[in-house]
């Protein structure tokens, strides 16, 4: 698809430009590597490099126009336009959606951000759209898909430019709603900026990411950045924030937004909430109550948190018209998502779990929901991301080991830091919880309560199964439906759910 310069850079932001405005775009591209002759390159300041230092490598691949904030005045050329502008991230967002003719046009936007619970409150929202007759497409952490596609998810928010190519084959698609997670790091960069959401959904706030936000209040303060946007792209009116009133934060959303607010919690002066809420090893049942009615809902999700993940679904659907019946009808039909407190099935008849739980809040209640279906020990398997916030390494070791018998520090994505000392930070909290660290297992099996470090992964699951009988349940949480572990800069092939299934039956 080509578009002329000139056509391509309406609303953006320019300082100065030189060369031809009317040089025809064969493409976009934020990555000198991907450039083609033709091409127009997007400088972007990163979190580790700045796209500025790779002009000149763009240039040689065929650039025909350059988006930069700065450019070394000791270097030339005639060849390639060049548009100095204030901002290439803001300046990026708009010229997606040029090239892409604002693929959003036709659909409903659905924006989903908290710290936990997004992807399972995407899926559940996904199947209560289906369920109305809609064509629901998502873009999530585990996957971007509409039904009969999918691609890999790179991460759970792609840039502007990679959305809004997502967007446009969505809506070529037919696709009538779009669900998003929005992460902290894409609002904060304005990946999301051209959006146009007609509903945001917000679902609690804990710790997270500080290694980029740098404080508790700049990750909210990015993240309420969905709430306050609401109403830009049209009338606030027909906006909607779906807010979980019991979370602190949530509280301070509520005051924050123009946009009409329906609460969910348990609390008595929710909006929509649930009562006579059961949990058991077969899943939750409880009663929906909303302004639109009550009814009876069933699910097979374990874990009385998933409640809440619920609530929020099922206020989106009720915020957008659906009937009580159609979304009771959606909830129950997920029977499962990948990685998110998944059992995997193994020839030894062990309870497996498999959970992305990679914060102490969600590593917490990723063990409450499986403590109340063991009938033996609680064996946890987990480790810490390497490169990313080293604070919460202590928190997520108490956690695990307050709530463990058995707990086994291993290794997750070390990246290019050292293992061991990621672990010995994991160890301080497990340690500060009460339990021992198991030297020699003696011949009779190890202790009833303990733990144990680890640092091969796929090991640490094998020591986890083999000390297992069918009365425990082996939690290995971190990575969920991740399929690679990533050390140095090597990012490897590695599944959790394939290893704990390959170690129980004695193929590993």
């Amino acid at each position: 698809m080509m578009m002329k310069l000139n056509q391509l850079i309406k609303g953006v932001a320019i300082n100065d430009f030189l060369g031809d405005r009317k040089v025809e775009i064969k493409g976009l591209a934020y990555d000198s590597r991907k450039v083609k002759p033709g091409f127009l390159f997007i400088a972007l300041r990163g979190y580790s490099q700045d796209g500025h230092d790779f002009v000149r490598n763009a240039v040689k691949n065929g650039a025909a126009a350059l988006v930069v904030e700065h450019i070394d005045g000791s270097w030339k050329d005639d060849k390639s336009s060049i548009l100095l502008v204030p901002d290439s991230r803001k300046a990026l967002s708009m010229l997606a959606v040029n090239y892409y003719r604002s693929p959003f046009q036709d659909m409903n936007m659905i924006g989903i951000t908290g710290t936990n619970g997004k992807t399972t409150t995407s899926y559940l929202l996904e199947s209560i759209l289906l369920a109305a007759g809609a064509k629901p497409g998502v873009v999530g952490t585990i996957n971007y898909r509409l039904p009969g596609r999918t691609w890999k998810a790179s991460v759970t928010t792609p840039e502007s430019l990679d959305l809004m190519r997502i967007l446009r084959k969505m809506t070529d698609a037919g696709v009538s709603d779009v669900i998003m997670e929005v992460s902290s790091h894409a609002l904060d960069q304005g990946r999301t900026n051209g959006c146009p959401f007609r509903v945001a959904v917000f679902t609690n706030l804990s710790r997270d990411h500080l290694d980029y936000h740098g404080s508790m209040e700049k990750y909210f303060k990015a993240k309420s950045r969905l709430f306050l946007s609401l109403g830009e792209k049209g009338p606030v009116d027909l906006t909607r924030a779906i807010i979980n009133a019991d979370d602190p934060k949530g509280k301070q959303l509520i005051e924050r937004t123009d946009a009409h607010v329906l609460t969910y919690g348990l609390g008595k002066d929710c909006d929509v909430r649930a009562e006579r809420v059961q949990v058991n090893r077969n899943g939750l049942t409880a009663k929906l109550i909303s302004p639109a009615g009550e009814i009876d809902i069933r699910s097979s999700f374990i874990g009385d948190f998933n409640i809440y993940n619920i609530l929020a679904a099922s206020a989106a659907g009720i915020s957008m018209n659906i009937d009580l019946n159609t979304v009771a009808s959606g909830i129950e039909r997920l029977k499962e998502i990948p990685g998110r407190l998944e059992l995997v099935k193994n020839s030894s008849s062990l309870t497996v779990v498999v959970d992305y739980a990679h914060t102490p809040d969600a590593l917490l209640k990723a063990l409450k929901a499986v403590r109340s279906i063991v009938r033996g020990r609680l064996i946890t398997v987990f480790g810490c991301g390497g490169d990313r916030d080293m604070g919460k390494r202590w928190e997520m070791g108490r956690v695990a080991g307050s709530h463990s018998d058995m707990a086994i520090i291993t290794s997750d994505n070390p990246r290019t830091e050292d293992p061991a000392a990621i672990a010995s930070q994991i160890e301080g909290g497990v340690r500060e919880a009460g339990l021992k660290k198991v030297i020699n297992i003696p011949k009779d099996g190890p202790p009833a309560k303990g733990y144990l470090l680890d640092l091969d992964r796929g090991h640490a699951i094998k020591r986890a199964i083999e000390m297992a009988d069918e009365k425990d349940l082996i939690l290995i949480a971190g990575k969920g439906h991740e399929d690679y572990q990533i050390v140095g800069e090597e990012k490897r092939y590695f599944d959790d759910r394939i290893i704990a299934a390959g170690a129980a039956s004695g193929k590993i």
